[in-house]
C-alpha cells in the first residue's frame, strides 16, 4: 500500500483530513520556504500553457478528502497569477478536496477597495467574489491594504500581520531609539502598531495629491529633530510617496531615514529611484518574489528582504489543527 501524498501531514483526528500543501507559480521560492517550515514536501502540480497562452493545470496526486493549502500570491504578472489561482482552485474543488485554503501572501487589486469617483469599480471585492466562486473555503493573506477587505469575503479570512518581522529588523539596526513615521494619515494605525512594539514615538506626513499620479508633501506632524526615522507602509509601488516623505523628514531635521514595508511591488524604475533617494535602508518581505528582468540585487545594495514563511507556516498549521490564529497577532 502507498503512503500519504508528498505534501501531506498525517493527522488522525482532523475532520478535514491530511494537510496537503500546493504551490502555484506566483512565488515558488516562498512556497518552498513554507514547506520547509512545516516539514513537508510540496505536492506535485504541473502548470503549463496551451499555444494560445491559456493555462492548463494537472495535479499529479490525489487530493480527495485532504485539507489543501494552495500558496499563490497575485502579484505581477497580476492577471496571469489570478487566472492561475482560479483554475487551480477549481481543479481542487472538482477533485473533491475536503477543504481548500487559498494562501495569498499578496492580494492583487487590494488598492481598489472603494469607489473614489463616480462609476469606479471595486476590484478588490470582485476578486474576492471570484476566489470564493472558484472553490476557496478559506483565505490566508498578509497585510491587506485595507482591513475592510476581509469583509468582502463570506468565508473565513486570516489576515496576517508582518509588523513583528519588520520590527525585529528595526531593532537590530537601531534598538528602540527611533521615530516611526506614517507616510500619510491613512497609515497611522500601521505606524502605531510598529511604534507599540518598539516603544517609540510616531510622526505623520501630511500630504495632498494635486493629481492622481503626483504627491505633494505639505507638513511633518511630530518631532523628528535629530531622530532616526523609520517610515512604515504596507507596500512600495513607484516609491514616490516614500521618497517625498524622506526628503520632508530630513528637511525637518531628521538624522536619517529607513523604510520598512511588507510588499515590494516595485514598479519599473522604483528600485533606482529609491536608491538615489536619501534613504539608508529599504526593508521588504518575500510576499512578492524579487526576481525579474528589471530587478537585480547588484543594483540594490540598500535593499533587505525578510521572509514571512515562518509566519505563514505557523498560520497554516494552526488552521489545520483548529487552533487560534489570532494568537499570532499578540
Amino acid at each position: 500500500m502507498g503512503g500519504p501524498p508528498a505534501g501531506a501531514v498525517v493527522t488522525d483526528s482532523n475532520p478535514y483530513g491530511e494537510l496537503l500543501l500546493l504551490s502555484g507559480s506566483g512565488n515558488p521560492e516562498l512556497s518552498e520556504r513554507i514547506a520547509r517550515e512545516i516539514g513537508v514536501k510540496l505536492a506535485e502540480c504541473e502548470i503549463t500553457r496551451f499555444a494560445d497562452g491559456e493555462f492548463d493545470v494537472k495535479i499529479r496526486e490525489s487530493v480527495r478528502g485532504h485539507d489543501v493549502f494552495l500558496v499563490q500570491p497575485t502579484c505581477h504578472p497580476v492577471s496571469d497569477n489570478l487566472i492561475e489561482l482560479f483554475i487551480i482552485l477549481d481543479a481542487l474543488r472538482r477533485a473533491s478536496a475536503s477543504r481548500i485554503t487559498a494562501v495569498i501572501p499578496y492580494y492583487g487589486y487590494q488598492r481598489k477597495e472603494k469607489k473614489t469617483q463616480a462609476r469606479d469599480p471595486i476590484s478588490a471585492k470582485l476578486m474576492a467574489n471570484i476566489i470564493e466562486l472558484a472553490g476557496a473555503n478559506r483565505v490566508i493573506c498578509v497585510d491587506l491594504h485595507a482591513e475592510a477587505i476581509q469583509g468582502f469575503f463570506d468565508i473565513p479570512v486570516d489576515a496576517l500581520i508582518a509588523t513583528k518581522i519588520l520590527a525585529r529588523r528595526v531593532r537590530e539596526r537601531h534598538g528602540h531609539d527611533v521615530v516611526v513615521v506614517s507616510p500619510d494619515t491613512g497609515g497611522v494605525h500601521r505606524a502605531r502598531n510598529l511604534a507599540r512594539i518598539l516603544d517609540a514615538p510616531i510622526a505623520v506626513i501630511d500630504k495632498r495629491r494635486p493629481r492622481d499620479d503626483t504627491v505633494e508633501v505639505v507638513n511633518v506632524i511630530g518631532d523628528v529633530e535629530g531622530a532616526v526615522c523609520v517610515i512604515v507602509d504596507d507596500l512600495i509601488s513607484t516609491g514616490g510617496t516614500l521618497i517625498n516623505a524622506a526628503v520632508a523628514l530630513l528637511a525637518s531635521g531628521a538624522k536619517s531615514v529607513d523604510v520598512v514595508a511588507t510588499h515590494g511591488v516595485l514598479s519599473d524604475g522604483a528600485v533606482a529611484r529609491l536608491h538615489a533617494a536619501p534613504i539608508d535602508e529599504i526593508c521588504i518581505t518575500d510576499t512578492i518574489p524579487y526576481h525579474n528582468g528589471s530587478h537585480s540585487f547588484d543594483d540594490a545594495p540598500k535593499l533587505r528582504i525578510l521572509s514571512v514563511a515562518p509566519l505563514i507556516a505557523e498560520a497554516i498549521v494552526r488552521v489545520h489543527e483548529g487552533r487560534s490564529v489570532s494568537e499570532l497577532f499578540r
